[in-house]
């Protein structure tokens, strides 16, 4: 690292308001280009780069680059890019499974494919949505099986947490798919049916 971007680096860290003005306009525009070749998502871009430059300015104190300014800006926005991909894909994947399970339980019930696509949109949207934590902990209580107490351990958050996701998880499902709760839902959406403590 050169001595110019040490010095930044260390105003930056010291609080310098203006010096990280200066570098956020400096690199603004050309990360969010980056980004956006990456996604072809110009609004994601742009989100990415802003909670970057927030993420840098709020853990000024702590970071410590070994690379050039210009080399670690560009490699985190690749990085963090990156994961929003591996993200979204993640939730196109859980997407799909939810709606396969509740086809299944519903298929009995609902009479036509149009209602099934209607359903399956309600699912969907619902999950999407949703808080992420709370979405994460749905899914992985009831398609996974994870016991409430179990799931506080993967996630590192305490057991009353996964208690209250988990009720506004449901309160959510079940006010979307209230016109369809006494056609076989009934195994996802009673409280009674989760896999809760132990």
């Amino acid at each position: 690292m050169g001595l110019a971007d040490f010095q930044i680096q260390r105003k930056i860290q010291g609080g310098d308001i203006r010096e990280f003005e200066q570098l956020f306009l400096k690199y603004y525009e050309p990360l969010c280009r980056h980004a956006d070749k990456i996604l072809n998502d110009a609004d994601a871009a742009e989100d990415i780069v802003q909670e970057f430059f927030y993420q840098f300015w709020k853990n000024r104190e702590s970071s410590g680059l070994k690379l050039s300014l210009s080399a670690y800006l560009y490699q985190s926005i690749r990085i963090n890019t990156l994961h929003y991909l591996q993200h979204l894909d993640v939730r196109r994947k859980y997407a799909e499974k939810v709606s396969r399970e509740y086809k299944s339980m519903m298929e009995p019930h609902v009479q036509t494919a149009a209602e099934m696509n209607e359903l399956e949109r309600i699912i969907r949207d619902t999950l999407q949505s949703m808080p992420a934590r709370c979405a994460c902990i749905f899914r992985m209580n009831r398609f996974e099986g994870k016991k409430y107490r179990e799931i506080a351990e993967i996630l590192s958050v305490s057991l009353k947490t996964v208690e209250a996701d988990m009720s506004k998880a449901l309160q959510m499902m079940r006010e979307s798919l209230k016109e369809y709760t006494g056609a076989g839902t009934g195994k996802f959406l009673n409280p009674d049916k989760a896999q809760k403590s132990i």
